[in-house]
């Protein structure tokens, strides 16, 4: 397996402080992306002006002397690609008002996501990352991916994740996942293609093949559901993805968009569960929202980090092994800002060999 960069001993994994377990998943983060979304869709600026103003931010400045990729070199005149980590916990801690980087070394993040918007602002590409993820985090060893926010907060998180993927990253967001049921029913339910019948263990409601609408209590046992598949975590994450497509459609419709009171309760509804980094100010989103006014649900892509499956640490530890020949593919796309066409390559089941 290639390494990223030179390893110390892997230490005892700490211990995660007791919490609410159970909705570790993607989904988590999506509230971050809505928010990049429903500006790009057209939200009017003094609308959602103060209460994106009340939205915490934390500083993810990194050490000097860590490693990190190059940045994205782009031709004068050009635009470069813009990617953000979306981070997600079932821990209140998440987003307390008064956390910092320092606290947030207490909790595993328990769901990451990197979102390409491309150089032309004509695409957004979803890649999840499986936090069992087995990597080089600087100055630790070898642990989970999820492991290095409660190493060294979101500056460590951040540096190992670009190294992950071979890029620097440009934003960063982290959501509670107490806004999640407010979201969905917020847009009058969400309609999935579910490929796959079964009953949820969380809430036990039983979803049947083929399309279905959620409504907020549902889409939480769907998303959650791991344990009624043969692969458990990946399933869950396919279904977490198809999900998250019919989110977007739902916010990107005609009758989302026609409703200025519909748009703002969604954001409002977000932004008690939400930090952002200190650059994404609202300037910055609308800017950016503005550059992606053209973005549909079809311009949105989906897909899961390439992995050879599941393994076992040295130490005893449940693992999921990077595929790092292909991860070389997915390092190339983020530099070049090419991933939404890495990402129609992948169909649902390849991060499995």
């Amino acid at each position: 397996m290639d390494k990223l960069f030179d390893e110390a001993p892997a230490p005892a994994e700490p211990a995660p402080k007791k919490r609410r377990r159970g909705l570790r998943n993607t989904l988590l983060v999506l509230g971050s992306l809505i928010v990049l979304l429903g500006i790009a869709a057209g939200i009017i600026y003094a609308l959602v002006a103060n209460s994106y103003n009340e939205i915490e931010r934390v500083s993810v400045e990194q050490d000097p002397s860590l490693k990190r990729p190059a940045v994205t070199q782009v031709e004068p005149g050009e635009k470069a690609p813009i990617n953000i980590l979306l981070l997600g916990s079932d821990s209140r801690e998440t987003t307390d008002p008064s956390a910092t980087a320092e606290d947030l070394k207490g909790f595993r993040s328990d769901a990451i996501m990197v979102a390409q918007v491309s150089p032309d602002r004509e695409h957004i590409t979803m890649m999840s990352i499986m936090r069992d993820n087995w990597v080089s985090i600087q100055g630790f060893g070898e642990a989970k991916i999820n492991a290095a926010v409660a190493y060294g907060g979101l500056p460590l998180a951040v540096n190992t994740i670009e190294n992950f993927i071979g890029a620097r990253i440009d934003h960063v967001a982290l959501i509670d996942f107490e806004s999640f049921k407010g979201l969905t029913d917020a847009v009058g339910g969400v309609t999935v293609q579910n490929d796959i019948p079964f009953t949820s263990y969380h809430g036990k409601f039983d979803f049947a093949e083929g399309p279905i609408t959620l409504t907020g209590d549902e889409a939480l046992g769907f998303v959650r559901e791991r344990y009624s598949f043969s692969d458990g975590d990946y399933q869950r994450a396919r279904n977490q993805q198809a999900y998250l497509k019919g989110l977007t459609k739902a916010l990107l419709s005609r009758e989302t968009l026609g409703d200025a009171g519909k748009l703002t309760d969604t954001f409002q509804a977000l932004t008690p569960y939400l930090i952002f980094d200190e650059a994404l100010d609202l300037p910055t989103a609308v800017r950016l929202g503005f550059d992606m006014r053209s973005v549909r649900s079809d311009d949105i892509g989906f897909f899961t980090s390439p992995t050879l499956g599941t393994g076992t640490s040295a130490d005893g530890q449940s693992i999921v092994l990077p595929d790092w020949d292909e991860m070389a593919a997915v390092q190339a796309a983020f530099q070049a800002g090419t991933l939404h066409e890495y990402a129609a390559t992948r169909a649902p089941g390849s991060e499995l060999p």
